[in-house]
C-alpha cells in the first residue's frame, strides 16, 4: 500500500512538472528592437546620384514586388513574395519608369536567382537596370536617357540633365 502512494505521489509531481515546462516553454520572449540604418553604404551613394540626376522625380527605395505585380493566383504571388527592388523611379504621374537592382556585395546571390527576379519585372513590362557595383554618375545618366524619354518628361529637357557633355564655354 505505501508503494502504491508514494508511486502515485512521484507520479503526480513528475507530471505537474511536465506541465509546469509546456506551459512556460511555449511563451517564447521577443528579443529588443533596435533601429537600423534604412540603406547600405552603397545604397546610399547611389540614391544620392539619382536625386542629383533625377531632382523632379520620385525614387522609392527598397519596393517589394507585391506593390510592382499583381497575380489572380496565390501561387504564382508566392514566386515573388519576399523580393524586393532597391530603386523605382516614378514620372510626375506616379508611373513607374525603370526599376535599378542591385547586387549587394555583402549578400551573393546565385547568377540565377538575379536573373529570375529581373526576369520577373520584365515579365511585367517594367524595365531594369541592373548593377553588379557602384555605378559612375556618367554610366548612370547614360542608362537612365534610354528609359526615360525627353520628349515626353519636359522637365528634362529644360534641366538638361543628362547630357554627359561639358558645356561650351562662351570666349569673349
Amino acid at each position: 500500500m505505501w508503494y502504491i502512494l508514494l508511486g502515485v505521489l512521484v507520479l503526480a509531481i513528475i507530471l505537474m512538472v511536465i506541465i509546469k515546462g509546456l506551459t512556460t516553454g511555449s511563451k517564447t520572449q521577443d528579443s529588443m528592437l533596435k533601429q537600423r540604418a534604412v540603406f547600405t553604404a552603397q545604397q546610399q551613394l547611389i540614391f544620392a546620384r539619382l536625386k542629383e540626376i533625377l531632382p523632379n522625380y520620385s525614387i522609392l527605395a527598397h519596393v517589394s514586388y507585391d506593390a510592382l505585380l499583381t497575380t489572380k493566383f496565390l501561387h504564382t504571388r508566392a514566386k515573388y513574395r519576399n523580393m524586393v527592388a532597391d530603386f523605382v523611379i516614378l514620372d510626375e504621374h506616379y508611373q513607374v519608369l525603370v526599376v535599378i537592382t542591385l547586387e549587394n556585395m555583402l549578400f551573393t546571390k546565385k547568377g540565377r536567382d538575379v536573373i529570375y527576379e529581373e526576369e520577373i519585372l520584365k515579365s511585367a513590362g517594367y524595365p531594369v537596370i541592373h548593377y553588379k557595383g557602384i555605378p559612375e554618375s556618367t554610366k548612370l545618366r547614360l542608362e537612365l536617357k534610354k528609359y526615360i524619354n525627353e520628349e515626353t518628361q519636359p522637365t528634362l529637357k529644360s534641366l538638361k540633365f543628362l547630357s554627359c557633355e561639358p558645356e561650351a564655354k562662351m570666349i569673349s
